[in-house]
């Protein structure tokens, strides 16, 4: 049975840009930004119907979008 700490704990799956933000400045990230987030969701990173972000699902956005400008400078 969850305790009450993981039952108010986000979901990995449905992140606000905010949180999405924080959890990549607290892995090392030192673009991660509110803004920077949603410049990315407007250039066509995946969100939720509700406007919340799948953390996985945007990080291989994000590998996927890197490894296109890699292939277009070489």
């Amino acid at each position: 049975m969850p305790d009450q700490d993981s039952a108010d704990a986000p979901r990995l799956a449905a992140l606000t840009v905010d949180q999405v933000a924080t959890l990549l400045r607290h892995a090392g990230s030192q673009h991660a930004s509110p803004e920077a987030i949603r410049a990315d969701l407007a250039a066509g990173a995946p969100a939720n119907r509700d406007d919340t972000i799948n953390l996985v699902a945007y990080a291989a956005w994000l590998v996927r979008d890197l490894a296109q400008r890699e292939k277009a400078h070489v």
